[in-house]
């Protein structure tokens, strides 16, 4: 056991220092906030926290002492510092957001390091923990708080609309810059028509293409996700219970609830799994998407926006009027689009439909100068 010890690589005995100094950092961190947070329950989740830190940071001492390497120094990061800082002075809660982010930025750091053990499903577990505390409870919040973080949840089961929605903007502003912008040249009616009906053609292909492996990507993502997290829950139920019961109390749950709750989750295997799955890796697998849905609503969607700036290119009208009328569907159609966005992202509707016609117009003006001026040049 010795021999191979010391036969440990110097990147490993440094990277298992680094690991070791962040997990210090880690826990001494949540101890303090745990120290400055007012609710019981809350300090009492960010306690538990650091002691899983602790744990972590013994699996990485005991590496490097089996390996006769030196500890390293225990050291606060500026980071540390200005978040303890900031809590001191204007709560806990107010550097939640900021710890959430930094966990989920290394929610990954443990997944290809072999000597991790189970360290990495820990790490998935605490940034699901404190994305639930910076959440918060629903318990004290006003009815406009409450519609507010459910506009941020809305999903759309079969990728559809998104797809859809977002098709037709597409398909619209960049028709419509293709067209303006050959239009410019004044080439003629037949060669502005081949040109904006290539580009709806190639456009929509593509926007499918695309949307069909973004989503089936992102399906197989999801599905292994939850693979892993099946074997979890068949090796480690009263470990994968205790994180859900964190979890819970870090959305407000009194401690012995969430323990009762997660325990007779738990014992549900079918029923675990689905929680585990929204609760720890944030994953609704209703919500996943088909790949075939969004892939044919993004095409269609597309070709929909893509052909209304060719309309007026299949009448033989004189080079201004066509342009005009390209020009005053692509604006009534921007318009509509945009209202169509703020129901997917819940911004205010005329600030959307504003947004799209502004960046509709510049695009096509910008293509049909540069149109222009090739056209002239040409000449």
């Amino acid at each position: 056991m010795q021999d191979r010890d010391r036969r440990a690589a110097p990147e490993d005995i440094r990277r298992w220092q680094n690991n070791l100094k962040g997990e210090w950092e880690a826990s001494a961190l949540y101890r303090a906030l745990a120290d400055q947070e007012k609710n019981p329950q809350r300090a009492d989740v960010l306690r538990k926290l650091a002691a899983v830190e602790d744990r972590h940071a013994a699996h990485w001492r005991a590496l490097l002492e089996q390996a006769g390497a030196p500890l390293p120094r225990p050291a606060r990061s500026w980071r540390g510092r200005f978040l303890l800082w900031a809590a001191r002075r204007f709560g806990v809660r107010a550097v939640l957001p900021s710890i959430m982010a930094n966990e989920l930025a290394d929610y990954t750091m443990y997944d290809h390091q072999p000597d991790a053990e189970h360290l990495p499903q820990d790490e998935r577990a605490h940034a699901r923990v404190f994305s639930a505390m910076a959440g918060g409870s629903v318990r004290g919040m006003t009815g406009a708080e409450i519609a507010m973080r459910e506009s941020w949840h809305r999903r759309d089961a079969g990728g559809g609309l998104r797809a859809a929605v977002f098709g037709v903007n597409d398909g619209l502003v960049s028709n419509l810059s293709l067209v303006f912008g050959v239009a410019g040249a004044n080439p003629g009616r037949h060669f502005i028509l081949l040109a904006g009906v290539a580009g709806l053609l190639a456009g929509a292909f593509s926007m499918g293409a695309g949307e069909f492996i973004s989503i089936t990507a992102q399906r197989e993502l999801f599905e292994r996700q939850i693979e892993l997290e099946r074997e979890e829950l068949e090796t480690n139920p009263e470990e994968e219970a205790e994180e859900l019961a964190l979890i819970y109390q870090a959305k407000g749950i009194p401690q012995r609830d969430a323990v009762a709750l997660a325990e007779r989750l738990i014992a549900q295997k079918d029923v675990a799994l689905d929680t585990l799955a929204r609760e720890e890796l944030g994953l609704d697998q209703e919500a996943l998407g088909n790949p075939w849905i969004a892939a044919s609503a993004s095409a269609v969607s597309f070709a929909s926006g893509a052909i209304l700036p060719v309309i007026p290119y299949f009448f033989a009208l004189n080079r201004w009027l066509a342009l005009g009328l390209s020009a005053a569907l692509a604006a009534v159609a921007l318009i509509i689009v945009g209202l169509g966005i703020s129901l997917v992202t819940g911004r205010h509707p005329l600030l959307s439909a504003a947004r799209m016609l502004i960046v509709g117009t510049i695009a096509a003006a910008v293509t049909v100068s540069i149109g222009h001026l090739i056209g002239v040049t040409t000449s």
